[in-house]
């Protein structure tokens, strides 16, 4: 293949990947936000799925997909406030209740949809938010069109890396969330209102990951259909072990997830006899060689996934 031809090829699959990899990126720094103040929410894909339908259908009755990405975070704080009263207030098993998301969320997602549009085969299709390419920046070659040729929240969901690394890093209320998520008691005994702090990490994770369904029927794909989400949920959750809970990990392994993915599309296109639900395994296959070789250690938060009681010493 020539030189001509092979640029724009990898070009576009560039392009792709960071398109991809962004609800998994979004999807994976809510449950950052979640796990740092020791909430493990697996639910992830139930959460992005409404929020997904909700987004969808907002973008489509408003004819803006702005309100829709706003409409799928709304969606997404009110299903997790749900986990959150049962795992904070009530000191529920969270594994347990994060299930329950994953089934409730598409459950709902699917009661709405065929209750709006009914059950037909007519392709129902919402607006979509275009591409801003960035002055100068994108006009560079080969590097501007894959980096700063996207949609406004692409560029939101890569610019979250350094705030979210600096708001753990060097703020007070980021300190707080690891305190909570590492000693629970002793963050209470120096004034840290840790259920405060937990019910907070819960609206930012249920706010980013319905923003990360909505990103797939608002910015990639312009309707909504059950399965949208497609296990994205699940890779997210992934992202944040393979990424030893940093921004910057969680952004490396969800680029790497999005490469996967972007490759077996591409796969399925210049290889149209292979059958498709093995190509379609690549990005899972991808997401458990991952965690096989980096993840067998787990250095999380130390009250991960532990209920607090406040009346306990």
């Amino acid at each position: 293949m020539e030189m001509t031809t092979m640029i724009p090829l990898l070009q576009d699959f560039f392009l792709s990947s960071v398109r991809m990899a962004t609800p998994i990126l979004l999807a994976a720094i809510a449950e950052l936000y979640s796990e740092r103040a020791g909430l493990v929410n697996i639910g992830l894909d139930g959460i992005m799925t409404l929020g997904a339908f909700v987004g969808f259908f907002a973008s489509l009755a408003t004819g803006n997909p702005v309100i829709g990405i706003f409409a799928g975070a709304l969606a997404g704080i009110a299903i997790n406030l749900v986990y959150g009263f049962f795992t904070v207030s009530l000191c529920a098993e969270q594994i347990v209740f994060g299930m329950a998301l994953n089934i409730l969320g598409p459950a709902i997602a699917s009661f709405a949809n065929k209750a709006a549009f009914g059950v037909n085969s007519t392709l129902i299709v919402a607006p979509l938010m275009q591409s801003v390419p960035i002055p100068i920046l994108s006009d560079i070659p080969f590097v501007g069109q894959i980096l700063f040729n996207h949609t406004p929240l692409v560029y939101a969901a890569y610019l979250l890396v350094p705030a979210t690394a600096a708001f753990f890093g060097v703020t007070k209320a980021g300190l707080n969330f690891k305190a909570v998520g590492e000693f629970p008691k002793a963050a209470a005994s120096l004034g840290i209102g840790v259920r405060r702090t937990k019910y907070l990490a819960t609206v930012i994770c249920g706010a980013l990951a319905g923003i990360a369904g909505a990103y797939l029927t608002t910015c990639y794909i312009s309707t909504y259909s059950d399965g949208v989400v497609a296990g994205r949920g699940f890779i997210a959750l992934s992202a944040v072990i393979f990424g030893r809970w940093s921004g910057v990990g969680v952004l490396a392994a969800s680029i790497l997830f999005g490469l996967s993915d972007a490759l077996q599309l591409r796969i399925q296109v210049l290889n149209p006899d292979l059958p498709y639900q093995l190509v379609a395994m690549l990005p899972y296959l991808s997401t458990l060689l991952a965690l096989a070789c980096f993840g067998i250690s787990k250095n999380g938060p130390q009250a991960n996934g532990k209920p607090f009681y406040r009346e306990q010493r």
